[in-house]
């Protein structure tokens, strides 16, 4: 697995089969992005970096309804749920892991969800070529894969290429919602969105102390010199039990009900500029 991470029901590492001995049908092109949907990206892409970018709205029935993306959907409790509660709200699914993918799109065929489309793809590199600025209402992020060995830091989501993008293609007034369960990885997150929450005043005080600037110009410029988000508090969806912050079975089994063993981590960052 890579930067991807698994999201709505948990990382991923070592699950077990889920087939379970049934064929797991992703139903290409009307649930799982088909490869007609998806071109390859153009031999030139360095020199035209958006020449790749597509039209999201075309993989939906309904091409001009507000679109959300799940990063790392997981077994695809979260998106499944919340497209059912949102049915006029269009969601992209994006899960790394082979099976994973096949079965999350299984689960959306069966519940014949119309408004709900998955990709196998890796999600840092969707959003760079892909995605075109200001696609996204929200960007979804819950339970990714801690990777908690030093040497493969590298490859957890939140890293600062990875907000950049997260910015460039989220709406104006748009959220990257986050939850993690995994103390270290939000004290890593935590660290990262420093810089994007640095108000002038904090950002000329480190930068007068040898500190570089992470955020790159042209959004540092686009904000006004100030913070390229907000920081406000997570709300649980309204259809999750009391107490609980998405309802997942990762969530249920690792946090206990209305985590009682452990409260996650949560935060949402909203786009300013």
């Amino acid at each position: 697995m890579v930067a991807t991470g698994a999201g709505g029901g948990g990382y991923a590492g070592g699950m077990a089969d889920l087939s379970r001995g049934r064929t797991l049908d992703a139903a290409p092109g009307v649930v799982g992005i088909a490869a007609a949907e998806l071109p390859p990206l153009p031999d030139d892409l360095l020199a035209r970096p958006t020449a790749g970018r597509l039209d999201l709205g075309a993989w939906f029935r309904n091409p001009g309804a507000r679109l959300e993306l799940e990063i790392g959907t997981g077994k695809g409790t979260f998106i499944l749920n919340q497209a059912a509660a949102d049915p006029e709200t269009n969601y992209l699914g994006i899960e790394w892991e082979g099976e994973i993918y096949a079965y999350c799109a299984d689960r959306i065929r069966r519940r014949g969800l119309s408004n709900v489309r998955m990709l196998h793809a890796d999600a840092v590199s969707f959003l760079r070529w892909r995605v075109h600025d200001g696609a996204f209402a929200v960007i979804h992020l819950y339970y990714s894969d801690p990777w908690p060995k030093t040497k493969h830091h590298k490859n957890r989501v939140v890293q600062h290429g990875f907000l950049a993008e997260a910015w460039r293609t989220l709406a104006a007034g748009g959220e990257l919602r986050v939850v993690t369960d995994h103390d270290e990885l939000w004290a890593w997150d935590r660290e990262h969105f420093a810089p994007w929450l640095a108000d002038a005043a904090s950002l000329a005080a480190g930068l007068a102390a040898g500190m570089s600037d992470p955020v790159p110009a042209g959004i540092r410029a686009a904000v006004g010199g100030g913070p390229a988000f907000s920081e406000h508090e997570f709300v649980p969806p309204a259809w999750v039990d009391d107490g609980e912050v998405l309802g997942t079975n990762y969530e249920r089994k690792f946090c206990g009900p209305g985590g009682a063993v452990k409260a996650p981590h949560s935060c949402v960052l909203r786009k300013r500029g």
